[in-house]
């Protein structure tokens, strides 16, 4: 059997550029961009996918030469378009991470630190938390498969080639940290305007009774009223999340020219 140049080099076109897309947007979507998982564990996942979606996307004309100034520029544009899909998917996720680290702040635990397997930064415990059940709810409602079809789908909005996404999208993309601070506010507001009327309470006696030590007998009644208030709105946390992940699936399919 005669295999010829020209065979092979579609071949590789065919698997090479949605490889480097997949490898990419793993390396900063959510979860699996952690330093927890290895880099062998992810390069096999992202040639596993690659193998699984490369027999249904469409034909690659871009031609498989990646040492050519051509070539180079078609995969700097892959890596774009599979880091900005894995970023928003990472920015959903930490918004309420985001949310933990204020309202550590805001209950006396931000002093109490642990490890983030994600980032391996000293997090609050809040934080971390917070993140750790974002990341359930994240696999639980099947976001990473969620980000496979997204994945799939961009090679049917933005082909391989040397065009990526235009200003638009990245001016979106950093427009979206807006909606990151704006959610991260509006899951903790609840929790912190009782935390506050707590403390005002505690100014108020201690004006009143200078006796009153506010270090040592406000401090611990406002670290257990808080746990308190942490316990009484985590049940809102589901509602937020779907809320913050159907934005995110949102500005992807913005991302992809509205073809999802």
């Amino acid at each position: 059997m005669d295999v010829y140049e020209s065979v092979i080099l579609e071949w590789l076109a065919q698997h090479y550029w949605p490889f480097v897309r997949v490898s990419s947007m793993l390396l900063t979507m959510a979860v699996f961009s952690g330093q927890g998982i290895p880099a062998r564990i992810k390069v096999f996942f992202a040639l596993g996918i690659t193998i699984a979606l490369a027999p249904a996307l469409p034909p690659i004309d871009a031609p498989f030469d990646t040492v050519s100034l051509s070539g180079m520029l078609v995969t700097i544009q892959q890596i774009i378009i599979g880091v900005a899909l894995g970023f928003l998917s990472l920015l959903a996720v930490n918004t309420f991470a985001l949310a933990g680290q204020v309202l550590g702040m805001q209950i006396g635990l931000g002093f109490a630190a642990m490890v983030d397997p994600n980032s391996g930064q000293q997090v609050p415990v809040v934080a971390q938390f917070y993140l750790m059940l974002a990341t359930l709810i994240f696999l639980a409602l099947d976001g990473h498969l969620l980000m496979i079809r997204m994945v799939a789908a961009s090679f049917e909005a933005i082909p391989v080639g040397q065009i990526g996404l235009d200003a638009d999208a990245f001016f979106y993309i950093a427009n979206w940290a807006v909606w990151m601070f704006s959610a991260a506010l509006g899951f903790a507001i609840s929790a912190m305007v009782s935390i506050l009327l707590i403390n005002l309470s505690f100014g108020v006696m201690t004006r009143a009774s200078p006796q009153l030590n506010i270090f040592a007998v406000g401090f611990p009644i406002t670290m257990i009223s808080g746990l308190l208030i942490l316990w009484l709105t985590v049940g809102n946390f589901i509602v937020h999340f779907e809320n913050q992940w159907q934005r995110a699936i949102s500005g992807m399919c913005f991302i992809l020219g509205g073809s999802c």
